[in-house]
């Protein structure tokens, strides 16, 4: 029609708002995810370092009451900022599990 061309020049312009919109926000994940696995490699360096002391010491591989008491802090916190805290606890589960993997392998 007469206008469609304007039509198009403004679908083309909000395209690229949103695009851009897009853009800054995967960078900000980009950044986000290095973070986050830059921060599970210093974890596990100080994790490590505590499961050569207790395999050092014949000490066991789980503290039962450290785990809950870190878990209700991690909830709380969840909680604080909105996270899902049934996914908070999967992931606080996740990387326990994989500590205690790490500390039973260095006892043997």
């Amino acid at each position: 029609g007469k206008y469609s061309w304007l039509y198009e020049k403004k679908i083309s312009y909000m395209n690229k708002i949103y695009k851009e919109k897009l853009d800054n926000y995967r960078e900000s994940i980009d950044r986000l995810d290095s973070i986050l696995t830059y921060t599970l490699g210093e974890r596990f360096k100080k994790t490590n370092e505590i499961g050569k002391i207790k395999a050092k010491n014949n000490l066991p591989s789980t503290d039962k009451n450290r785990e809950l008491k870190q878990l209700k802090r991690i909830l709380k916190i969840a909680k604080e900022i909105n996270l899902d805290t049934v996914f908070a606890k999967k992931f606080f589960s996740l990387i326990v599990n994989e500590v205690k993997n790490n500390h039973n392998k260095m006892k043997k």
